[in-house]
């Protein structure tokens, strides 16, 4: 019987020894490198060095070691072709026929905070993804592993029938390519941002590679197929309900983004419908702020999604349990709250592992044709110090306050965007409209079907206005005072009619349109 060969070389060598031991009670001679070969050795495993197998020693630091054509010869000869037999006979080209790579951690490395240039060169493995792809591109013979996943199976197929499918082998071989790529778009993204003289410049080459986190059951539409990819389970652990649709992810994402703004702030929770906010309220505890956010709209939030910036209490829970959602979000759940809400199998409880917004600078969307839109994301905050009053009259303190806690929240709906506060509360929302004047008017028509007065209001615009008859219908509604980025030709205007109505306004100097 033809001697089979295995040569096994990993960083991560998890389930590593079970396998190595199957591939031996198979009759594959096993062949390995520095920390892999030690390891099999301290297991009782026969294996041979790959010093002894290419008659080179390892050297450069363990740099050179694989690159050498005993082991690609090996790997890449095509079996059953006359011409390539000969060559690796009159060489001495042993077969290679099962490869086990996974290659340096060069992004935990990278991942770290503050590591030095020289610790992410070094974490860059060259022989690895040699061998992976020689290994995968000659898959009709040679069986390649990249993740320890698939070990079972392999070892299953190997004591069953003596070799790998050739099925199994393509599916392997299309694997590795997918983690290489992956692999060297993660070392071009790192070197790009290292290497480049602004720190803050867009890529020249965007590379986007992530892998399946989970397939989901159907995109916005049941007709629509969709699947989650990349990191998204390290930022956020779900606890309890359904699984996740593509709809639920967009309209959490989108709550964990805006309950951010008010990380360090009273206790808050926001109620979001279709990524859009529809009530935001803070007070002494969790469950005066969900009355205050639910009391801005009372149907919108069935089947909605619910964001709190701080462990979420029973009260607040049994308050919330009262109405149908979708998900809720926190940063912890208490057992009492987790009692009350686990109680209902269809809603889903995720817990804010760690924040996304800070893990990538840039927002990433599909324009189709293969294109892609790339920019930095919105983390700009605006403080009473970044404020330019332009009216005569100064804002009252409460109004000040209002002013802050609205600028945060219009933020997060949809362009156009109107929203009407007071201190620490919404009272009427107007988003995703054509026209300014249209949001307007939704946002104080539900106000009025909330029975909220919005005497003594504050109305926030995303955008400048760009005419005076925007603020004139705050006004006209009952709002003292505006905060707008200002920019507009007719800001005299605007300032003109505020100051005629005893307004008080503040231009932030940046606007903040979300399509």
């Amino acid at each position: 019987m033809k001697t089979k060969r295995a040569l096994l070389s990993v960083s991560d060598k998890t389930g590593l020894v079970p396998f190595a031991e199957a591939l031996v009670q198979s009759n594959y001679e096993l062949i390995s490198t520095g920390g892999t070969a030690k390891a099999l050795r301290d297991a009782g495993l026969p294996v041979k060095d790959i010093s002894e197998h290419t008659g080179f020693p390892e050297m450069l630091d363990g740099r050179v070691k694989t690159l050498h054509p005993l082991v690609h010869g090996g790997l890449l000869y095509i079996r059953g072709n006359a011409t390539h037999e000969a060559a690796v006979k009159q060489h001495n080209i042993k077969s290679i026929d099962l490869v086990v790579v996974n290659l340096y951690p060069f992004e935990a490395t990278v991942a770290r905070p503050g590591v030095a240039l020289h610790e992410a060169i070094e974490n860059i493995d060259i022989g690895g993804p040699s061998m992976l792809r020689s290994a995968a591109k000659n898959h009709d013979s040679v069986t390649v592993i990249v993740d320890p996943a698939d070990y079972a199976e392999v070892a299953e197929q190997i004591k069953a029938k003596g070799d790998t499918t050739l099925e199994l082998r393509r599916k392997l071989c299309a694997k590795v390519y997918a983690r290489t790529a992956a692999y060297d778009a993660a070392i071009a993204a790192h070197l790009q941002k290292e290497f480049a003289a602004d720190k803050g410049a867009l890529p020249a080459v965007l590379t986007i590679s992530a892998p399946l986190a989970q397939p989901l059951r159907y995109g916005e539409n049941p007709h629509q197929t969709a699947a989650l990819y990349g990191k998204f389970h390290d930022y956020f652990k779900q606890l309890h309900g359904k699984e996740l649709s593509y709809n639920n992810i967009l309209d959490l994402t989108a709550a964990a983004a805006l309950i951010a703004e008010f990380s360090h702030d009273l206790p808050t929770l926001a109620i979001l419908k279709h990524t859009n906010p529809c009530g935001v309220g803070q007070g002494a505890n969790l469950r005066e702020a969900w009355d205050k956010a639910f009391a801005t709209d009372k149907q919108a939030p069935f089947g909605g999604i619910i964001a709190v910036n701080q462990p979420l209490d029973a009260a607040c829970a049994e308050a919330i349990a009262e109405i149908f959602s979708e998900v809720i979000v926190a940063p912890e759940f208490s057992a009492e709250a987790l009692a009350v809400l686990q109680k209902k199998k269809n809603l889903r409880l995720l817990q804010v592992v760690k924040s996304p917004l800070t893990a990538a600078p840039w927002d990433v969307r599909s324009v189709g044709a293969d294109s892609f839109l790339l920019q930095q994301r919105d983390l700009k905050t605006t403080g009473a110090a970044d404020l330019k009053i332009v009216t005569k009259r100064q804002p009252t303190a409460a109004e000040l306050k209002a002013m802050l806690f609205g600028w945060r929240v219009v933020k997060h709906l949809k362009s156009n965007a109107i929203l009407y506060v007071d201190e620490g509360r919404t009272l009427g929302t107007g988003a995703g409209q054509m026209s300014r004047v249209d949001s307007s008017r939704i946002a104080v028509w539900k106000a009025g079907e909330a029975k909220l007065p919005l005497a003594g209001s504050v109305v926030c615009s995303d955008a400048f206005f760009p005419f005076p008859d925007g603020l004139i219908a705050a006004a006209d509604a009952g709002a003292t005072a505006a905060i707008q980025p200002g920019g507009s030709v007719r800001d005299a205007e605007v300032i003109a009619a505020a100051d005629a109505r005893g307004m008080a306004m503040a231009f932030t100097g940046a606007r903040h349109f979300r399509h």
